[in-house]
């Protein structure tokens, strides 16, 4: 009965609450959950739990929410749950003292179908390279990052204009429902784990920061446009505006169309009127539909418009 098994869960968003629940909920007996310290947030700067402790509290799980993860006292109490398996869903990186702790090892679900797009950002690195598939993947921890022995996949279909958003809730829920089909095929002796192979030709999805998400506007226009829904709802693709004689601003843009054609404006060229803003690109144009100026909130390109004056010799850079 899967009562019988005892389980240590450890995850942080609301990505790995899913699976969370969906564990719980299958009749496995959460033994412990691990989450970070609740951090400081907001102008008040409270203390704010993760969405995983919320969880938790709610369910009266046993939360243990430790620094460091090689601190003693914790690997003690840790030990002392006495569990034959623990699941990682969006945490961190785990020292072999915790992942080699339990009888029947340690596994993580990873957003991407590995050996591709291993690392921080698999969702926004998969739509970013215009891929049409991608999904989530059980693994056993090992020494390096997304590296140990696949267990199960599951796989998801990635919409021409699918963005983040809507990749990480189709995700979340696979990937609840592939870590509750992964503890059934663990304690049933029904998963053969498969080393990754490795090859100079894997894709790989490192961590966002502001420079890789620049938009590159010499690229061709679907490149530009996976770039920037692969950016959405979060971090955000950017661009400088630039104006003759006045400062560059520093402009997200969170969605886009794209149109292929032929053009005789020149690379990064902004036209605009009432209702639409396009920037011209090597073999068509973006057409802005939500943007982001310094200071404000997102709003549709109509509205900027309405607000924002904006002279004719206008560039993206």
């Amino acid at each position: 009965m899967n009562s019988e098994k005892k389980i240590v869960f450890m995850g942080t968003p609301k990505f790995a609450v899913e699976s969370l629940k969906n564990v719980h909920e299958s009749g496995y007996n959460i033994v412990g959950v691990i989450c970070p310290p609740d951090r400081p947030a907001g102008r008040g700067h409270k203390l704010k739990a993760c969405d995983v402790k919320k969880y938790a509290l709610s369910q009266n799980f046993n939360i243990l929410q430790p620094d460091k993860l090689k601190n003693i006292d914790f690997l003690k109490e840790l030990k002392s749950l006495d569990a034959d398996l623990f699941i990682i869903v969006a945490f961190r990186m785990l020292p072999k003292e915790v992942w080699s702790m339990p009888k029947y090892g340690t596994f993580n679900i990873h957003g991407s179908l590995l050996p591709h797009y291993r690392g921080a950002a698999p969702i926004n690195w998969a739509i970013m390279n215009g891929e049409t598939k991608t999904g989530v993947t059980s693994f056993f921890i090992d020494e390096k990052i997304d590296t140990g022995a696949t267990l199960l996949y599951k796989n998801c279909k990635i919409g021409e204009n699918d963005n983040v958003g809507d990749i990480h809730d189709k995700l979340m829920v696979l990937g609840a429902q592939l870590a509750t089909e992964t503890c059934d095929a663990i304690f049933s002796n029904n998963v053969k784990p498969e080393i990754q192979v490795e090859s100079s030709e894997l894709k790989e999805a490192p961590k966002l920061f502001k420079d890789n998400c620049r938009i590159d506007w010499t690229k061709d226009t679907f490149s530009i446009h996976n770039h920037i829904r692969g950016l959405s709802p979060y971090p955000v693709a950017w661009t400088k505006f630039i104006q003759e004689g006045c400062e560059d601003l520093i402009m997200k843009i969170h969605k886009s169309n794209h149109t292929i054609c032929e053009h005789e404006k020149e690379i990064s060229d902004i036209e605009f009127c009432k209702t639409d803003l396009k920037i011209y690109t090597i073999d068509g144009y973006i057409s802005v539909i939500e943007i982001q100026s310094p200071g404000k909130k997102k709003m549709d390109i109509k509205s900027f418009l309405n607000g924002y004056s904006l002279e004719k010799d206008i560039k993206a850079c």
